[in-house]
């Protein structure tokens, strides 16, 4: 949305193209009940218009899907963006056409469309995966993926729900359930640390106060290195005592005005050292053990193969508390294994589990999934799955040797899923943006990145992650929820600020890194 208003103020042509009937993205299609977003509402909107900012009235801390949706289609409305955007279309093929230097787009509707430019806002986590279990074609109940709801309301009363999946979506939609399902059977493979959103409605002198100071607000949000500005921590979580560094944690459990990233950003090395990691996992797992009553359940609740960070830290209300529920039993399938989905249910290695509706909360082949679900093919019909089939490269997460013109919005290789995705896709489109403008005024048609910058970013995005704790997670940073996925770290983890000011370097370096022809 924001490219399409940008570029079309430059001048250009622009078509989008959206599966869905409707815009909004992840907003769009994460539907399920108890769906948020985990970035504050005053820092996770859209830059396009300063009257907008001042407009639009956010009524949460963390606002609900169906708020952010709202907010996403005044957008549209406002800025007329819907003329330019084909809804229930998928682009099945992209293929760069060497002598004209134009790519050929087709669609699933028949669409056949050439263009200069071609830019892949796609999504980090749009291509939603289900578990690699048999069976699923022969069950007679109901079956929902998180990541694509319905639009109607789905009515589990009296009903005996499973839901398989305990990250994210699993952490939002189970409390919900819970207050409607009759019998609730949550099968977890990895425990998550959650954080509690202690959510409320904003505060309409806050709403004003960053309004009036939006523009230095914002910059310090661009600089920061999750996208989210803290202030600079000094100190190394070892070098307090014990007292001090539990009553930092505490304020930041128990404050109304908490972020998930709070409990990380304290200290200089929670991210790096696992010694100081292990302060912050285990205050959240006697955390864990407070709020759940059965010792067994706490214990299986509680994470134990990753640090604390390293997968995304998922945000929720009353998760541990619903375990306490009778109704509610959680299944370990990391040690009894979903063997298969039943006309009936789901059986473990152990026993079979009778269920009216399962919930699928599994998440989505992330960074590389969407992209992959398309035909793309480069300078001498190179397709883009054969280039990574060890793991993507790329220049900056932006552009990929061998196809010219084509930008990979928030790709792998740029900090994506380590940020506040509002400014991090707010800084690739405007560098894009700016890409199109120096090529205009040098007279240049293809902007290219050249193999030797691509190597060189590859190496330097792993050898980053390899300087923290990131890479020790199976997490989807490194492709580990898709089975035969390479392991490549996907994200940059050097910062939202850092990679600004990269990109920002080679951009006033006359593109270095870049073929312009």
């Amino acid at each position: 949305m924001y490219a399409l208003h940008k570029l079309r103020g430059m001048g250009l042509t622009v078509q989008v193209f959206e599966t869905g009937d409707g815009v909004g993205g992840t907003w769009y299609w994460n539907r399920y009940p108890g769906a948020r977003v985990d970035v504050k509402s005053m820092e996770y909107n859209l830059p396009f218009d300063p009257d907008l900012d001042q407009d639009w009235e956010w009524t949460e801390k963390y606002p609900p899907q169906e708020e952010l949706r709202r907010y996403l289609d005044h957008v549209a409305d406002r800025l007329d963006l819907r003329r330019d955007i084909r809804l229930t279309t998928r682009v099945t093929e992209a293929v760069y056409a060497e002598p004209a230097q134009r790519w050929l787009v087709r669609t699933n509707r028949g669409d056949e469309v050439t263009a200069q430019y071609v830019i892949m806002a796609t999504g980090c986590l749009s291509a939603a995966k289900l578990p690699e279990v048999p069976g699923l074609e022969s069950y007679t109940g109901r079956w929902y993926h998180t990541g694509h709801w319905p639009e109607e309301p789905v009515d589990f009363a009296g009903k005996r729900v499973g839901v398989v999946g305990t990250g994210s979506s699993g952490v939002h939609v189970i409390p919900l359930i819970a207050q409607q399902a009759a019998a609730l059977t949550v099968f977890q493979r990895t425990p998550n640390f959650v954080v509690p959103a202690n959510n409320h409605p904003i505060d309409p002198e806050h709403q004003r106060s960053v309004k009036a100071d939006y523009v230095r607000f914002r910059q310090a949000n661009r600089e920061s290195a999750f996208g989210t500005a803290f202030p600079p921590a000094t100190r190394s979580a070892l070098d307090v005592s014990d007292e001090e560094r539990t009553a930092y944690f505490a304020r930041n459990w128990h404050s109304p005005d908490n972020h998930p990233a709070g409990l990380l950003v304290g200290y200089t090395d929670m991210i790096t050292n696992k010694e100081a990691n292990d302060t912050v996992a285990q205050y959240v797992r006697d955390r864990i053990a407070d709020i759940v009553d059965d010792p067994a359940v706490a214990a299986a609740l509680q994470p134990v193969d990753h640090p604390f960070g390293t997968k995304r830290p998922c945000v929720g209300t009353d998760y541990y508390e619903t375990y306490n529920l009778p109704h509610v039993s959680l299944v370990d399938v990391r040690t009894t294994p979903i063997a298969e989905i039943t006309p009936s249910g789901i059986r473990t290695s152990e026993q079979e589990y009778a269920l009216d509706t399962i919930v699928f909360a599994t998440g989505f082949d992330a960074m590389t999934g969407a992209l992959s679900r398309i035909d793309i093919r480069g300078r001498g019909g190179m397709a883009l799955g054969e280039k990574w089939a060890d793991g993507p490269r790329t220049y900056l997460g932006i552009a990929v040797a061998g196809f010219p013109n084509l930008f990979t919005i928030t790709g792998p290789g740029s900090p994506s899923v380590l940020s506040n995705m509002a400014v991090s896709i707010e800084q690739h489109v405007e560098w894009v943006a700016d890409a199109l403008v120096a090529l205009r005024e040098r007279g240049a048609s293809t902007i290219e990145a050249t193999v030797e910058a691509e190597d060189a970013w590859t190496q330097h995005v792993d050898e980053v992650s390899r300087m923290t704790l990131y890479p020790t997670a199976d997490s989807y940073y490194l492709g580990a929820n898709v089975p035969g996925k390479p392991r490549v770290f996907l994200p940059y983890a050097g910062g939202v600020g850092l990679y600004r000011k990269t990109c920002d370097e080679v951009a006033a370096n006359d593109y270095h890194g870049f073929a312009l022809g």
